[in-house]
């Protein structure tokens, strides 16, 4: 990279989305004449070097401040004349800044400040105006017989200090220093207002124009260009499917509208050669999705997709608009009136539309990937749009239960349809990660997930959700390298999937690479720049897990807001800021868990996450503890003294009856007989399971109840609780009873 002081002019057109709005075809032919009449001839002649177009505006360097400013002078002056004889609606405007500093020139482009103050003075330029920076007005004042006027200081974005900012006035001095032979002759009195708004667009045209040419995704995007974008440009075409509107007049078709929508996004997920927003995020902004500049801004893409999309019986009409979102440009655009049945057709031809219209190379996988059509049966086919627009994650029961409804009628319809039995499973997966037993017992919703998963992937190999909820299984199980391996293929097979890239990194983060993981959950956090609550979650437990607690906290805190099941969000928040060693907030965020979850307690989390590693799993339970989770529910302290052990415990079960109350008061009956088997009742509950006794610890398991896990506890002889009837006191990770005992 090479350093060099030189003068920075910056372009930026005024209006552009509202000239091309108005003519699209009138503006980009102006564009062109302006740009070999007026920029590129006087650009040469004051020796300035076009750096590049931008989205909305050019960059020039120039060897000397008087150069630049005479080429400003000169091009706001041919275009006033030009604008002088058209009306409002077809006038064209630019603002300028220039600028003198140092710079750093690499492959042709130019960074540093002296790009960043050249840029900001043509932001707070008014139409048809030109700004110079202090530094610069000290280099041509005497130099050039111009008229300038001193705004003061000036405070600009991503700089420190204040910018001194000086404009110039094109005024009857200006006339005179423009070069006779360029010009018409202009009227003898510029009245600066009336220039102002008469000047300024198409330098945002000549960045549109440039677009035909101009690959902005095959070396580092312009900083003029990305610096109103939350996000850098990523270095490959970069897309936003807005959320199609459902035109219809009949919200009953508003599923098939965001169906479709899904679609385009999962499919155009699968191709290596581009960059596509997750789901979520753009359907977090369709209030705003009228205003595609700010959206693409938001999102950091280059390219935005939008549609309409209207059903009429058997009928479908669908209107789509691929736009380049840095010019405003309307690169394709096409309206399919078609039969229902053709929907399939339609999106076909849409995505071979924009990989076209983006120039994106397929290998033979993809292409065979995309040919491949979810399904023949169009009502499976609704089936499953509805299930999907339910949604699923951290849902009610009727919820849950109506999205599984809807998958299975979709498969009923359909045996083969891959998309649906992967719906399933993930549904199955949650119910069972998160013990949801009023839909399925835990080993039910285990055993659904692992068939359902894995008749997706005989269905369709490259099934990325199906994938996925075999890594989560895998990992739960403790069969680490199966899960790595299943959680990659889940990404290899659908590269823009922001959920597949968070759950490998969920994956890394428990088999011992943090590292990775975060790596791919920054990544995902790209794909998803606007994540669902749960999502939010997943991505803090992530980065809480790798030690990076200043950057989960924010995402717990934001899940702990909007989950309508917060437990979760609690739990890692509290351990998350006694880390941080913000005692009182890690003590009320405990504090409210233990009100919401009673029972919460270290062994409890201790068995819950067993599939950890120690050390992730001893950190996690010391925070908590630094938080002020007990040990055991209810905060209880059993005296070793008190505690049954050997052949006293081993009486206590052998042929014998409970009879007591929870800790809640909820009444119990617990028999046990002399082969090692329970049966529970209760007003709730009515299991079954086996017992053993190991180191003086009463291990229980329920089929389908805590994960089907053998949890351990102890019994004391009830010596301290005088309320309670009971003679004894079984404390175990999930309750703690109150019992006396009788024979059988």
């Amino acid at each position: 990279m090479e350093r060099r002081l030189a003068a920075v002019l910056a372009f930026d057109m005024v209006g552009y989305s509202r000239l091309v709005g108005v003519d699209e075809q009138r503006t980009l032919a102006t564009f062109k004449r302006h740009r070999s009449e007026i920029f590129n001839p006087r650009a040469a002649q004051y020796h300035g070097r076009i750096v590049k177009f931008t989205g909305d505006g050019a960059l020039i360097e120039f060897p000397s401040v008087v150069d630049s400013v005479s080429f400003a002078v000169e091009a706001q002056l041919a275009l006033y004349d030009e604008n002088a004889a058209l009306p409002e609606d077809q006038k064209c405007q630019y603002r300028v800044g220039v600028n003198i500093g140092d710079i750093v020139l690499d492959e042709g482009d130019i960074f540093g400040d002296g790009v960043n103050v050249a840029t900001r003075l043509q932001q707070i330029a008014e139409p048809g105006d030109v700004n110079l920076s202090g530094t610069a007005y000290d280099q041509v004042k005497g130099k050039l017989d111009l008229t300038f006027e001193h705004l003061g200081e000036k405070r600009v974005k991503n700089i420190a200090a204040p910018v001194n900012v000086y404009r110039v006035l094109l005024d009857d001095k200006a006339l005179a220093l423009s070069t006779p032979v360029a010009f018409p002759t202009a009227p003898a009195q510029h009245k600066r207002r009336r220039i102002a708004a008469a000047v300024a667009i198409p330098l945002l045209a000549l960045a549109a124009a440039g677009v035909w040419w101009w690959q902005p995704w095959t070396y580092a995007q312009p900083e003029t260009t990305v610096e109103r974008f939350a996000y850098p440009l990523p270095d490959k075409p970069s897309i936003a499917v807005l959320p199609f509107i459902n035109v219809s007049g009949d919200t009953e078709h508003d599923h098939l509208a965001e169906g479709l929508t899904d679609d385009l996004i999962t499919e155009l997920s699968k191709v290596s050669g581009l960059f596509v927003i997750a789901r979520h995020s753009v359907f977090a902004l369709k209030e705003t999705a009228g205003k595609i500049q700010e959206v693409a801004a938001e999102l950091g893409v280059h390219f935005v997709l939008e549609g309409t999309l209207q059903r009429a019986g058997p009928r479908l009409r669908i209107n789509v608009k691929l736009i380049d979102a840095l010019t405003g440009l309307s690169l394709w655009a096409e309206r399919y009136d078609r039969q229902y049945t053709d929907l399939f057709a339609v999106q076909d031809d849409v995505i071979g539309k924009i990989i076209s219209a983006l120039e994106v190379k397929l290998s033979e996988g993809e292409r065979n990937v995309l040919a491949r059509i979810p399904t023949d049966n169009l009502e499976a086919y609704d089936y499953y749009l509805r299930a999907e627009q339910e949604g699923f994650l951290y849902s009610d029961v009727e919820t849950y239960r109506r999205t599984l409804s809807f998958y299975q009628k979709a498969i009923d319809l359909d045996p083969s349809f891959a998309d649906a039995h992967a719906g399933i499973a993930r549904v199955a997966v949650d119910v069972w990660r998160n013990d949801y037993n009023m839909l399925w017992s835990a080993a039910v919703a285990r055993k659904i997930a692992y068939d359902a998963a894995g008749e997706a992937l005989r269905l369709d190999p490259n099934n990325a959700r199906a994938h996925t909820v075999l890594a989560l299984l895998q990992l739960v199980d403790k069969r680490e390298a199966e899960a790595r391996d299943s959680a990659n293929r889940a990404v290899a097979a659908q590269p823009n999937n922001a959920e597949a890239h968070a759950s490998l990194a969920l994956i890394l983060v428990h088999t011992g690479s943090p590292d990775l993981a975060l790596s791919e959950l920054d990544q995902a956090l790209r794909l998803d720049p606007a994540p669902s609550p749960s999502f939010q979650l997943l991505a803090g437990v992530v980065l809480y897990s790798a030690k990076e607690n200043e950057r989960a906290i924010p995402l717990l805190e934001s899940a702990r807001n909007a989950l309508p099941s917060a437990e979760p969000a609690r739990e890692y928040l509290a351990a998350a800021y006694a880390r941080r060693g913000d005692e009182g907030r890690a003590q009320k965020e405990a504090a409210t868990l233990l009100e919401l979850f009673p029972d919460s307690n270290l062994t409890y989390y201790r068995y819950l996450y067993d599939y950890w590693r120690e050390e992730d799993l001893r950190y996690h339970l010391t925070g908590l503890q630094m938080a002020g989770i007990p040990e055991w529910p209810s905060g209880f302290e059993g005296k070793e003294s008190d505690r049954l052990v050997g052949d006293e415990l081993k009486n206590l079960v052998t042929d014998k009856t409970w009879i007591g109350k929870h800790k809640n008061g909820t009444s119990f009956v617990q028999y046990f007989d002399k082969s090692g088997n329970t049966a529970y009742r209760s007003a709730n509950s009515n299991i079954t399971g086996v017992i053993d006794i190991r180191d003086n610890s009463l291990c229980e398991q329920f089929d389908g109840y805590f994960l089907d896990l053998m949890a351990c506890g102890y019994v004391y002889r009830n010596t301290t609780e005088k309320t309670s009837d009971g003679k004894y006191i079984h404390v175990t990770p999930q309750a703690l009873k109150f019992f006396s005992v009788e024979q059988n």
